[in-house]
Formats: structure tokens, sequence, C-alpha cells
């Protein structure tokens, strides 16, 4: 997105919002109040391919209200005959999307956690860069009191950021966790004032989108593929060609010319 300011935009009939309120920096707010910002087919398929098709150097993700996401829409499986169906469908593809896309976006991805984020809402954050959170938030995984095994994707999300034997207190007792709580579990890295929330976000959305958009990018990229397993001899030769490339770029040049010369670096992205 351009650092020209553009009115909001609705998407999936209005539960979710896209705007830019910093340079580089563009903003989903999933605005669903009437279900408790649930997750349905149609938002997660916009949020999937909104995401896709951003080049902000940073996006922020939050909710409105007093709740993030309560997770998926349960509450949509009306016919009896088709409730396994509709459930797999639900939990399987349309999600996977939507948490690929924010994985897989170059640059990073913050969650602004505004209040309760459970289920599929909470993994959502988890699978963001970084988490900030209101005081007040609940967080919780209800998978033990619905009858349903969480996908081995997930769990290995919850178990990379929070640790096993936080993932197992989350899924074994289905309890949901306040901020401060869930601040010293690791699923988050900051807890915040609900009336700071969002100028806070937004300060560390600003200072991440200030980074050379390289290093942002190569950064992110070299977590991924650690993240990912155990690499092979190609894995590390790529990485390893990767940070060397950034010593041949302007913006390599420009940061120590600026560093240097005590001012803000002007970067071009090559």
């Amino acid at each position: 997105m351009s650092s020209s300011r553009a009115s909001p935009r609705e998407l999936a009939s209005g539960k979710l919002r896209l705007d830019e309120p910093a340079d580089h920096v563009a903003r989903i707010t999933i605005h669903n109040p009437r279900k408790r910002g649930a997750l349905d087919h149609e938002t997660l398929d916009a949020l999937a391919e909104t995401v896709a098709g951003l080049d902000a150097r940073c996006v922020v993700l939050t909710g409105h209200g007093p709740v993030f996401s309560a997770g998926y829409d349960i509450g949509n499986f009306e016919d009896p005959e088709r409730f396994a169906e509709q459930a797999e469908q639900l939990v399987a593809h349309p999600f996977h999307a939507a948490v690929e896309a924010i994985e897989r976006h170059p640059y990073p991805v913050v969650a602004a956690v505004n209040g309760h984020a459970i289920g599929g809402g909470l993994e959502l954050a988890v699978t963001c860069d970084m988490r900030v959170a209101a005081h007040g938030a609940k967080f919780g995984m209800p998978p033990a009191r619905l009858g349903l095994v969480y996908s081995h994707t997930g769990l290995a999300r919850f178990i990379e950021v929070c640790g096993l034997a936080h993932t197992n207190e989350l899924f074994y007792t289905a309890a949901n966790v306040g901020a401060d709580r869930a601040l010293a579990m690791g699923l988050v890295n900051r807890v915040v004032a609900p009336e700071e929330l969002e100028a806070v976000a937004l300060e560390l959305a600003s200072a991440i989108a200030s980074g050379a958009p390289l290093s942002l990018a190569g950064n992110k990229r070299v977590i991924r593929a650690l993240r990912s397993g155990p690499l092979d001899d190609a894995d590390v030769e790529e990485l390893v060609a990767l940070r060397e490339s950034c010593f041949r770029t302007e913006d390599f040049r420009e940061g120590v010319s600026a560093f240097a010369e005590k001012r803000v670096p002007e970067w071009k992205g090559r």
C-alpha cells in the first residue's frame, strides 16, 4: 500500500475492514460484533485474499469492541445431516488459507488483541509475528469442551510460541487465561491498558515499517525457514546467499550512510 491515506474498505459483507492508519502499515479489523467476531467462510476467505494482496511493511490484525474473535462460527451448522461435513469444511480449508496468508506475508504481522481471543481467534493471533494485548482480554482454546481434535499444524504453532507445558494447559483444561497470565505464558509480547492498545500497536507497527524492507522480508524468510524444521544443505546455501546478497544492495549502503550521518534513511527496497 502506498503512503497516502485511503478511506477504510469494507470486506466480507462488512465483517472485515481494511485501512492504512500509518505509512506502509495496513490494518485489518475483524468487525462482526453481532457474533463476537466469529469467523465464517466468507470472513476467512476474505482475510486470506486480503493479506495475500498486501505489500504493507507491517500489517496489524485487530478486532472490534470487547472481543478480538470468538473463533469459528459453529452456530452456522444448521443441517444435522451435514453437521460433520460442514464442521470439517469450516475448520479445514478456509482457516488454513487464512493462517497461511498471515505466515507467508513477506513482512511482519502484529496482532492487537483488543479483547477475548478464543479458539480459532487465538490461533490467528498466535500466527502473527508479535502480539500486543489489552488488559481484560481472555485467551482460551475450547476443543476439549467441543469434542474437537485440533490440527497438528495448529498445535505445533502453540508449542512453538508458548511451549509444551503451556500448550498442554490450554488444550487439556480448556480454561481461559487473562492477559497477564498470557504474557507469562509467552502467548503475548506486551499487555497495555485498553485505551492505549491502538496507539501502542500502531507505534510498534510504524517502528517496524520504518525498517529496511529487504531486511524485514529477509529476516522473516530466515525465521520461517528455521521454524519449518531441520535445514538441509540446499536450505543453508540459500539462506547464506540471502544474507550475502544484502551487502550488495542500495539499502545497505543507505543504512550505513544514514547511521553515520545521524539521519533517517530513505529506503528503496533494492
